[in-house]
């Protein structure tokens, strides 16, 4: 293991962490990945955007991180948009990677899959790639588009075969993503660590419910995370309107913690179903606000609709959620299980209606609702901890430095 190396060793290691979608350390799982590392005595680097509100210097040294960051506008106007988004992501990736130098592992997360590119270009010159699998993006192209399997959905899988046929091992966030690597990728079951997410619960914890942020109502609702095409905003604003119209429950209010490319939308949707005076999207906040909120909650919202993408995916909200020690109503997704377990209710899939039931009945049930956060917290403490992810990530490394033998690292898939 790399912690058994000697300091002088672990001093002379180099890691490049190569991130496009997200600026760091906003992006929680990759900062978390850089401290671990750091500790483990390398030097780590990493190249990402630059954020707008946060995030915004050209390069800084943070908590002996070093970060590199470009700037980058997100893609508007279809495939174009994303065109000159990645183009322009790819140049600077390779202009500050030139800066930073050499390395001995590239690391690289997507989407988008193009960054094994410059990740090949630095295992010419000695470096180990390792592919870092944030998202399944040929299931991330077919939930958030819709076009069915047309020309580019075929075009992401021959860039995702290519970075699995580059990288030397592949970081899985959860076994459904390794098993991918495996079956679709042809990775060696042995080349495949599965790192999960997981939040800091030194950073990211309870603090004392603040009864004023549910608005004179008995209850608080919550949702937290992105909005966007694929994850079930709108699915949480109808059941709400059922819960009301239907079930006859107004005694709640819900706060809508996130933004994203659909923000504005669900907006308008929540005018639309009469909502405006019991919900509330504040858009993104800090993490000291979000844990406010998240500690007040009675009920949390994972409300992410079964699709070729949430399915397998594990959701950070609902490891939040089980942070802050908050019961869970989830549609039945395969990984939500696996993450929640009876910390979260779950309905069939996409079935508001049910949606709504559960919240109801989670409404009126406080001991279950203790009992549920409890059975959360425990989870997060346990099988889910961060601990377990640094042995595998470390481990991860190790494998990646020990290739090299003919054949083995950037092998051909097996048909």
């Amino acid at each position: 293991m790399l912690g058994e190396a000697t300091s002088g060793d672990r001093r002379s290691r180099r890691a490049l962490i190569l991130v496009e979608n997200l600026s760091v350390p906003f992006d929680r799982r990759v900062w978390q990945e850089c401290t671990t590392l750091r500790d483990a005595g390398w030097e780590v680097h990493v190249i990402c955007p630059a954020g707008t509100k946060r995030d915004t210097e050209r390069e800084v040294l943070l908590d002996g991180v070093r970060i590199h960051r470009y700037p980058l506008r997100a893609a508007t106007g279809g495939p174009a948009g994303y065109l000159r988004e990645y183009g322009t992501a790819l140049w600077h990736t390779a202009r500050l990677a030139r800066k930073v130098g050499p390395v001995d592992v590239v690391h690289a997360c997507n989407p988008p899959d193009l960054l094994f590119l410059p990740a090949r270009w630095l295992k010419r010159r000695g470096a180990r790639f390792v592919f870092d699998q944030h998202d399944l993006v040929p299931e991330l192209y077919l939930s958030r588009f819709d076009r069915g399997e047309d020309l580019l959905y075929r075009s992401v899988c021959a860039l995702e075969r290519m970075t699995y046929r580059a990288a030397d091992v592949v970081l899985a966030t959860n076994e459904s993503y390794r098993d991918v690597a495996v079956r679709r990728g042809g990775r060696r079951p042995e080349d495949v660590f599965v790192v999960r997410s997981a939040p800091d619960t030194d950073r990211f914890h309870p603090v004392p419910p603040e009864p004023e942020l549910k608005e004179g109502k008995p209850h608080l609702l919550c949702y937290l995370g992105v909005m966007g095409p694929q994850d079930g905003v709108d699915y949480a604003l109808r059941a709400l309107a059922k819960l009301r119209d239907e079930l006859g429950r107004s005694d709640w209010h819900a706060v809508f913690v996130g933004g994203g490319d659909t923000f504005d939308a669900m907006v308008e949707l929540s005018r639309r179903l009469g909502l405006s005076d019991q919900v509330r999207f504040t858009g993104r906040v800090s993490d000291a606000e979000l844990a406010r909120y998240l500690s007040t909650a009675d009920v949390c919202l994972s409300p992410d609709p079964r699709n070729p993408l949430n399915d397998v995916s594990t959701m950070n909200k609902v490891l939040e959620y089980m942070v802050m020690g908050r019961p869970i109503v989830s549609f039945d997704l395969k990984e939500a299980r696996v993450s929640a377990g009876d910390a979260a209710v779950y309905a069939p899939a996409n079935d508001e209606a049910e949606f709504a039931r559960l919240i109801a009945l989670l409404l009126d049930d406080p001991e279950k609702r203790a009992l549920m956060g409890k059975t959360g917290q425990e989870r997060i403490g346990g099988p889910l901890a961060w601990r377990n992810s640094q042995r595998a990530l470390l481990a991860a490394y190790e494998a990646a430095l020990s290739t090299g033998a003919p054949g083995r690292a950037g092998t051909r898939p097996r048909s």
